[in-house]
């Protein structure tokens, strides 16, 4: 199986910055997508960045300027640096990767347990 495990997260005051880090382990061939999602208290989850095995990024337009995606050497550690946070940033923020599993190299889509942001003075 493919696993994700997400850490970093915590409480911080608006304006602070935090570091997410999220490391995939198990049978991976390859990746094609790993990133980050985020769902707060009775809102939809909803995409926060992502970068693809070509190094490819995309951010929604609230994460556009403050935070940044970031990978490893190995490509299967990804990090999420977030800088100058609100209070609307504060959410559990979810690990997600699209992967190609062995031996039969199919897809599998896989999620992080979550850690969880909280802004506030």
């Amino acid at each position: 199986q493919v696993q994700l495990v997400e850490s970093g997260g915590g409480l911080v005051q608006p304006g602070g910055s935090l570091r997410l880090s999220c490391v995939a382990s198990g049978f991976i061939v390859s990746i094609v997508r790993m990133g980050w999602y985020r769902q707060d208290l009775g809102k939809e989850r909803e995409l926060v960045a992502f970068m693809t095995n070509g190094g490819r990024t995309n951010y929604s337009d609230s994460a556009k300027g403050r935070f940044t995606i970031s990978r490893g050497n190995a490509k299967t550690t990804v990090y999420l640096q977030m800088m100058n946070l609100k209070p609307e940033d504060t959410a559990v923020y979810y690990c997600n990767a699209e992967t190609v599993v062995g031996p039969e190299e199919f897809l599998l889509d896989v999620w992080g347990q979550g850690t969880q942001v909280t802004v506030s003075s």
